[in-house]
């Protein structure tokens, strides 16, 4: 007897079927990949994921919601300080917020805004560490101090860094910039800001002293006056708290400095 052995090489009906060939059929036990396939069972994997981002998402706007509630409160007084450089790092996270507007719809980081105060306190610290990083003399340290903190007496100055999904609106000196910044506090103050100056190329002093500082972020320092046309002060003697508001066609998002209240 001569044993037939099968043909390996020829297509099996679920090839056939698969392969469109006319009068080919699937064999009861294979399966067929059809519309309904997809529909039953990819498009609610696929589903599934999206809502895994979304709560993802939903759970990292509330981490960032509660970090800003434990946000270090702050003091805007004068007077002398007796910081060493390694202090620079706490003064400057104790002077920095963060915050983040997202769609959740479309998963869209349209504005992440890192933003430090430059204030006294933090032009200071600032100071120390620079001083030592660059081995200025004591005459040297002494007349960068007076002048920084000089400029305080001026204005009020943010040290900004952005990220948005489209890099044109992210522009704030752009006619069509996405965005318009205030500076507001809870008493009801609102100030355009009188300079805003762009920082194309941030180098080695941005990137070591601002680690947030990225080439994916745009840099500004934003300057307020310290008081209005009218002489009153832009942040109110009794405000609880200060901030930079950005405001667009897409949302706001603010970030705030609590103040330190006297007992």
């Amino acid at each position: 007897m001569i044993e037939r052995r099968p043909n390996l090489g020829a297509r099996t009906p679920f090839h056939a079927c698969a392969c469109g060939l006319p009068g080919a059929h699937a064999s009861s036990t294979q399966p067929t990949l059809t519309f309904s396939t997809i529909r039953g069972t990819i498009l609610p994997m696929l589903e599934h994921g999206r809502r895994m981002l979304l709560w993802i998402a939903g759970v990292a706007l509330m981490t960032s919601a509660l970090a800003a509630c434990a946000s270090t409160s702050v003091r805007l007084d004068r007077g002398p300080r007796e910081y060493v450089a390694a202090d620079y790092l706490p003064v400057l996270k104790k002077w920095t917020r963060t915050g983040q507007l997202l769609t959740l719809s479309e998963f869209d980081d349209l504005l992440t805004v890192t933003a430090t105060f430059e204030s006294y306190d933090f032009r200071w610290a600032y100071v120390v560490r620079y001083a030592q990083d660059y081995r200025l003399t004591v005459d040297q340290r002494r007349r960068l101090l007076d002048s920084t903190l000089a400029e305080a007496e001026d204005h009020h100055q943010f040290y900004v860094a952005l990220y948005g999904t489209n890099w044109r609106w992210t522009d704030l000196n752009k006619p069509e910039s996405g965005w318009l910044v205030r500076l507001i506090d809870d008493v009801g103050s609102e100030t355009a800001p009188e300079e805003i100056v762009a920082i194309r190329k941030p180098g080695a002093i941005e990137r070591t002293y601002f680690p947030y500082t990225s080439p994916w972020r745009r840099v500004y320092r934003i300057r307020f006056p310290v008081t209005t046309s009218e002489g009153q002060p832009t942040i109110s003697k009794g405000a609880r708290w200060f901030g930079l508001r950005f405001a667009g066609a897409q949302g706001n998002q603010e970030l705030h400095w609590d103040i330190e209240q006297d007992e």
